[in-house]
């Protein structure tokens, strides 16, 4: 019986083999990987420091700036690390982790932005109703169970793929450890494996996005009754910045998962990989809080304290 992984490591294929690109792409995404730390963890840190930011709109904002650091994480320093040492072999565990820990937070970020759609409904449409809505419990089990969504997917799809034997080849045709490249290494059958894949993505992304697209359909139809010209401009721009991202967000996993595996191509998957797992969490903060006024006040206010501190120590 074929239930056994007959491989004790992989070999990532990367982005390319031409060595003068190696340096150059190191570089770019050391810039893109430094700009996703400071700017996600820096936000949690003022979402923490700053009291006029501790409101549910930024409670969710800090989980997703965690999650976005997760999943990013799990993925750029091994990148990195290809790039500058020219080394390629991933053991299986470190694989296996990769996958596990990608998979657990992007399935995260999936319904923490379900859960943004919906803390942004209850703010446009029912703002009398907002606090005894979006309350701190109501905020909590929300993150909660985006969380538990997360792992229990995560578990599911990796004990779905590693149980397969890998006895074909060992080399992955892609940068880290996903789950196209590694059915197409498996020598065992996984037409049932590719359906849990499809079934499982498919309903987490639908879910989300029906609870995304009703919760902006309520908006939409509250900015319309807006008798104020700047009110309406002022919503529309929040929910045009949101909507942006939850698009890429969206666009890019249904373009990467929910086809046949018979119409991937390995080298338009990466591309697509590298706006999801680095641009993604680098764009984030900026898209939902750094052209935000109480944020850009919080951190000059922040700074500030900073700076007289230094100043008072001298």
């Amino acid at each position: 019986m074929e239930n056994s992984t007959k491989v004790t490591e992989f070999i990532l294929v990367g982005l390319t083999d031409d060595p003068k690109l190696q340096i150059p792409l190191f570089i770019i995404f050391f810039l893109i990987y430094l700009i996703t730390l400071l700017g996600n963890l820096g936000m949690i840190v003022l979402i923490l420091l700053d009291s006029r930011l501790h409101t549910p709109m930024y409670f969710f904002l800090s989980n997703l700036s965690l999650v976005d650091f997760g999943y990013s994480s799990a993925v750029t320093p091994k990148v990195m690390a290809g790039f500058l040492t020219g080394g390629k072999v991933i053991p299986h565990d470190a694989c296996v982790s990769q996958f596990f820990f990608f998979v657990a937070f992007i399935t995260v970020e999936n319904f923490l932005l379900a859960s943004m759609a919906y803390d942004r409904y209850a703010a446009v449409c029912k703002p009398l109703h907002y606090t005894t809505t979006m309350t701190t419990n109501v905020c909590a089990r929300l993150a909660i169970v985006s969380y538990i969504c997360g792992f229990l997917n995560a578990s599911i799809h990796t004990g779905n793929i590693f149980r397969l034997s890998f006895c074909r080849s060992n080399v992955v045709n892609h940068f880290f450890c996903d789950a196209p490249p590694l059915l197409a290494l498996s020598c065992s059958e996984h037409y049932i494996t590719e359906m849990v894949i499809f079934f499982v993505v498919g309903f987490n992304d639908l879910f989300a996005v029906l609870v995304i697209l009703v919760s902006y359909l309520f908006i939409f139809i509250t900015i319309l009754k807006m008798n104020s010209s700047e009110g309406r401009q002022k919503t529309f721009s929040t929910c045009a910045s949101h909507l942006t991202a939850v698009s890429i967000f969206y666009g890019t996993g249904i373009f990467m998962y929910l086809q046949p595996s018979s119409s991937h191509s390995m080298d338009t998957d990466k591309v697509a990989s590298v706006f999801y797992t680095m641009v993604i969490p680098m764009l984030n903060p900026v898209v939902y809080t750094l052209r935000n006024k109480e944020v850009k006040n919080a951190f000059r206010k922040t700074v500030g304290k900073a700076m007289s501190s230094i100043r008072f120590t001298y």
